[in-house]
């Protein structure tokens, strides 16, 4: 079982080191996107917001594939997202301190690119570390 390319590449550049070119490259232009942390969002411009808004509060930003399975233009990844908490986010004011949580991804693409991303991911273990100031375990 492998990871799609266009998933490893949407993680590897966009999140992981920041490279919000690589967005015409990778998402359809009226791309779909619906995180854990937001409403549903359409076209790349708000995806690069939201990207932008989760980089700038969670510095070290980082996306983990921990296991991916795919089915004719769909695949589901279960995920490990982290960062450092340098910056409010989620109506919590700064620790500095590293957070975690899981969460799952799933994509449908549209020929060489990606048209559409849900994410879910562990909101009430991620706030309770941004609460407690520590890091509990994924």
């Amino acid at each position: 079982m492998s990871t799609p390319t266009l998933v490893h590449e949407f993680y590897a550049r966009i999140w992981n080191a920041g490279d919000l070119e690589a967005a015409s490259a990778l998402l359809t232009p009226d791309f779909s996107f619906r995180g854990s942390l937001g409403n549903e969002l359409r076209g790349q411009d708000a995806f690069i917001e939201y990207v932008l808004s989760v980089r700038g509060s969670l510095s070290e930003y980082h996306c983990e594939v921990l296991a991916c399975v795919t089915e004719g233009d769909k695949a589901f990844a279960k995920m490990l997202f982290s960062g450092r908490h340098t910056a409010e986010f989620r109506g919590f004011p700064p620790t500095g301190r590293p957070v975690e949580w899981l969460g799952g991804a799933l994509f449908r693409f549209e020929g060489d690119r990606i048209a559409e991303l849900w994410v879910l991911g562990d909101l009430q273990g991620l706030d309770a570390m941004l609460e407690s100031g520590r890091p509990t375990d994924p």
